[in-house]
């Protein structure tokens, strides 16, 4: 792999912490979210920057595609929900839901699509094998 770019962040506390990019851009508190033992939601958490960062990878992977076959397909959204839970092993592991609108066009041209962008993002490439990815694909 040719390296194109290297994003680079630096956590500490872990989950009851602080995050700080090399830029400073992002330079934000982290805390254990209520529904894992935490005192509130008031601070966002590492699932909700994963699943920000595989929004948007794979909404541009989306878009890339769509230019790609010269397709209108409108203003496509991507929402990421990611879950965490425990494993056998007394780890964890996260599960990936992606919900994908593709507006102007038909739920089988979406599903396409949408299938074509799973194959070419990295946030996608990076987990497959690894987490479950699901794909829900809207067209309104």
């Amino acid at each position: 792999m040719k390296t194109l770019y290297t994003a680079e962040a630096t956590a500490t506390g872990g989950r009851n912490g602080h995050v700080k990019s090399n830029n400073g851009v992002l330079d934000i508190e982290v805390r254990l979210p209520k529904a894992m033992g935490g005192a509130n939601d008031d601070y966002t958490n590492p699932e909700q920057l994963f699943a920000a960062g595989y929004a948007a990878c794979f909404d541009n992977a989306l878009l890339h595609i769509i230019k790609r076959e010269k397709i209108a397909a409108g203003e496509t959204t991507v929402t990421a929900k990611v879950g965490i839970g425990q494993i056998d092993n007394g780890g964890f592991a996260l599960a990936v839901t992606l919900a994908v609108n593709v507006p102007q066009l038909d739920i089988e041209q979406a599903r396409e699509l949408v299938e074509k962008a799973h194959q070419v993002c990295p946030y996608s490439n990076a987990t497959r094998g690894n987490i479950q990815v699901d794909l829900m694909v809207t067209n309104n």
